[in-house]
């Protein structure tokens, strides 16, 4: 069973998210909380796999909550479930480490989607999010973010980057063994190494993140 949390200020909100949620046999919701600091607090205690987290809530907004989260449970994959899918909102979410993105008005069987694509490591974005991603990816980076990008980037050795490279183009690893004469397997390889030495939580976070280095075109 994948174990969620909802963090949501609207008991009605939260109410609807755990029925669609609970429709589905492989998804079960094991904690509420009203304000992104609750959530931090219930997600450590009740074993969550899977954190759904509103931006605009009291005490503490989804988006610090969802720094907060992963420092305190970095097992806990995260996702954005919100009204508000302005793209510095979409970024921040990713840059930090979120899981997905995701709108209000998607449908229950994206959402459920969403869920269990976090579930299983791999990043969510709902149809606008992925257009600001891919906004963001065709224009530069600011000065401290590129600073902080490119010294993260020199950990990996000379063939990581090339693969970092690759993914900052956004191309899939089959496209990237071809690209590289690389086998799939050997650059699903290199994909998770890159990961855990840029402490990135999915391979959109590694995009950004080498388009902020420069490393992408």
């Amino acid at each position: 069973m994948i174990r969620v949390l909802i963090a949501d200020d609207e008991p009605l909100i939260r109410a609807g998210i755990r029925m669609i949620l609970t429709s589905a046999d492989d998804i079960e919701v094991v904690a509420e909380a009203a304000n992104g600091r609750e959530a931090v607090e219930l997600a450590r205690g009740h074993g969550v796999d899977v954190a759904l987290l509103d931006i605009r809530m009291p005490v503490l907004d989804g988006l610090t909550a969802l720094g907060d989260l992963r420092r305190a449970a970095p097992g806990v994959r995260t996702l954005i479930l919100t009204t508000f899918g302005e793209r510095e909102n979409v970024l921040r979410a990713l840059r930090q480490g979120g899981a997905g993105f995701l709108l209000k008005d998607s449908a229950p069987g994206e959402l459920i989607g969403a869920v269990r694509a976090a579930a299983a490591g791999d990043a969510y974005l709902s149809p606008g999010a992925t257009r600001h991603v891919a906004d963001s990816l065709a224009t530069g980076a600011v000065t401290g973010r590129a600073e902080d990008a490119r010294r993260r980037v020199a950990l990996l050795s000379e063939r990581e980057r090339d693969v970092l490279a690759v993914l900052g183009e956004g191309l899939s690893n089959a496209d990237a063994g071809r690209r590289l004469h690389m086998s799939e397997a050997t650059v699903k390889t290199y994909v998770s190494r890159i990961l855990a030495k840029l402490e990135c939580d999915n391979r959109v976070q590694a995009a950004l993140l080498a388009r902020d280095a420069g490393l992408a075109v």
